[in-house]
């Protein structure tokens, strides 16, 4: 008896079939579950080259080992070839829709093929469905979720869905896990269209039980309390909105397409902002005791109605100060509208920032936008981008639909100097230029610009890491501290953890959880050794698809551009410090220069042996 369900639920949309299939135990006791088995089946199942949005894609909705239990491990991810990238692409997302997939009996999801027209899928514990949903195409996130519900007669069961967005294959479209949680990055959503599937009804009846129970409690127990400590407090009273301070105070938060790193109105979209005409009550992913969501409602003003959930650090950055908006109103607008038409908002943010500077060079006119000004600061100009980018009007609205690098190459000239993205995956809310090694860690993520994989701007802050001196500016010890976090990291989201959670949560509570949950008993190296093999089975993946040192780099903007003004004035990260950062972490990893694993690194991860992926 374990917190593993024992199988995964393989769906053949061109054939209209599922089955059951059980994964190979050799390969669950190397990866866990979460990332890093989702990496494995990608690798495996998808084939080289293969075109993101045709039908050799895969589709898997990955849970982890915790999920569904008492542990603050809700979240789940939703793994493919990103269409926007080309790399490996792994999207998070919390809420109540994974703990479903495990209670219908299920460790995971494989989605394969392209239906003929328009489908989506009831799972109702063992039993199947394939049911049209022509009459839900084109319908938003919220409406489709509403009224797969109402058609199914039960307000419990859990929706994973797109919308227009991901329908017409903008190639940064979401996909909705319940109402206000979404596997944002990457462009799943696209994926999810390009295989007329529009959603996925879940509802499951199993309970998911581990190997020691009193064990598993007492272990649960003690990551309560640490979080309580440590964590819980800020984000319940100001959620992911309270770092807008901090960001604007050491010059990270984006302005006018990452020109600069602080904003003169960042105090107007700050928590203060929200509690004051925003929020109602706190609101809690499933069992989570840190209740960082936010229930609210625009309370007066041209928008007045829209109920909302907080909008978190990285929207209020990239629809706000990235854009000039400084209505906090206007900004829970803006990002209600990306959710419903089923648009990654950070995405649409960088898009949107890149539209209104090319604007403002001249690179688009007003007769390419229907006569509207695109102006910084046009809450009026950033609605009609995101309806046009979303239903793929126009000329513009197509061309942005494709993601600020296709953008740039389609305008050409001085546009490449200032679309802000890595790999292709438009740029989180954190300038790096006064952070080399948040620099670092945004060029060498696996997913392209992301900020997940590896945050050491607290200990470029702080000055220490590890027992060693680290400088802001400098970059020693970098190479080595991004690929330490980069590996936990890759660790924990192989647990599938709460982002959040992870703050307080000390490093032997979760191994603790994990050895109670499932008999699998990791040292701390050897949870690091998971991660770096995870790590490494993603390179391999993006290695094959042609990725290769030239890709591990930054924005222009960022490599050519002093900041104009904060605490860093005058910074940037040159080319020789990209390249100084890069030979230490591509040396601390055991790769090569060129950035591909070595031989003796991946046998010494166990990633030489071919493993039959499902049995029989």
């Amino acid at each position: 008896m374990t917190s593993y369900m024992g199988k995964f639920l393989i769906i053949d949309l061109s054939r209209q079939e599922a089955s059951a299939a059980v994964l190979n135990p050799g390969i669950q006791k190397l990866l866990i579950g979460g990332k890093g088995v989702g990496a494995k089946i990608l690798y495996d199942l998808v084939p080289e080259g293969c075109d993101p949005l045709g039908d050799e894609n895969v589709l898997v909705f990955m849970t982890g080992p915790l999920t569904g239990t008492q542990a603050p491990a809700m979240r789940g991810c939703v793994i493919a070839k990103s269409p926007l990238t080309g790399t490996f692409a792994d999207s998070y997302y919390g809420g109540h829709f994974s703990p479903e997939i495990k209670y219908a009996g299920y460790d995971g999801i494989v989605i394969r093929g392209r239906a003929s027209s328009p489908v989506y899928v009831w799972i109702d514990d063992d039993k199947v469905e394939f049911r049209s949903a022509s009459h839900l195409w084109g319908k938003d996130t919220f409406a489709t979720n509403w009224l797969i519900k109402n058609e199914l007669v039960d307000k419990s069961i859990k929706v994973a869905c797109i919308g227009p967005g991901g329908e017409n294959l903008v190639r940064f479209a979401l996909v909705s896990c319940e109402y206000n949680r979404q596997a944002g990055r990457g462009g799943m959503g696209a994926v999810m269209g390009s295989k007329n599937l529009k959603a996925i009804a879940v509802r499951g009846n199993h309970i998911v039980r581990v190997k020691d129970s009193d064990t598993f409690r007492k272990a649960v127990h003690k990551a309560y309390s640490e979080m309580n400590e440590n964590t819980t407090g800020a984000f319940t009273l100001e959620g992911t909105a309270g770092s807008i301070p901090f960001a604007n105070e050491i010059g990270l938060l984006p302005s006018r397409n990452y020109y600069d790193g602080t904003f003169d109105k960042a105090e107007s979209i700050g928590p203060e902002a929200q509690r004051k005409k925003l929020w109602y009550r706190d609101l809690a992913c499933a069992g989570c005791p840190i209740r960082c969501s936010k229930m609210g409602k625009i309370r007066s003003g041209k928008f007045a109605g829209t109920i909302s959930d907080a909008v978190e650090y990285e929207l209020l950055g990239l629809l706000g100060s990235n854009l000039e908006i400084s209505d906090i109103r206007a900004i829970t607008h803006l990002a209600s509208r990306c959710d419903a038409l089923g648009l990654d908002g950070m995405s649409a943010g960088g898009v949107i920032g890149f539209a209104m500077e090319a604007f403002e060079k001249g690179l688009i006119r007003p007769s390419d936008a229907d006569g509207k000004e695109l102006r910084f600061g046009s809450v009026e100009a950033a609605d009609y981008l995101i309806d046009a980018i979303a239903f793929r009007k126009g000329e513009l609205g197509r061309t942005l639909g494709e993601g600020v690098r296709q953008a740039a190459g389609k305008f050409g000239g001085e546009a490449e100097g200032f679309a802000v993205h890595i790999k292709g995956l438009e740029y989180p809310a954190w300038g790096p230029r006064g952070v080399p090694g948040m620099a670092l860690a945004l060029a060498t993520a696996d997913r392209g610009g992301c900020h997940q994989r590896g945050f050491p701007i607290l200990a470029e802050i702080e000055g220490e890491w590890n027992g060693k001196t680290i400088e802001q500016l400098g970059l020693k010890h970098k190479g080595e501290m991004v690929a330490h976090m980069q590996n936990y990291l890759a660790a924990l989201d192989t647990l599938v953890k709460c982002d959040f959670a992870q703050y307080g949560i000390q490093e032997d509570t979760y191994r603790e959880m994990l050895a109670a949950a499932t008999g699998t008993e990791f040292s701390f190296e050897e949870l690091l050794a998971l991660g770096d093999r995870i790590w490494n089975m993603v390179k391999c993946f993006n290695v094959r698809e042609g990725f290769e040192r030239k890709d591990d780099t930054l924005p222009r903007r960022f490599m050519e551009e002093p900041l104009p003004s904060g605490p860093c004035k005058g910074h940037r990260i040159t080319g020789e410090d990209l390249k100084t950062l890069l030979d230490d972490y591509y040396r601390a990893r055991g790769w090569d220069s060129d950035g591909k694993p070595l031989p003796e690194t991946l046998e010494r991860l166990d990633l030489v042996e071919e493993r039959v992926l499902f049995k029989e």
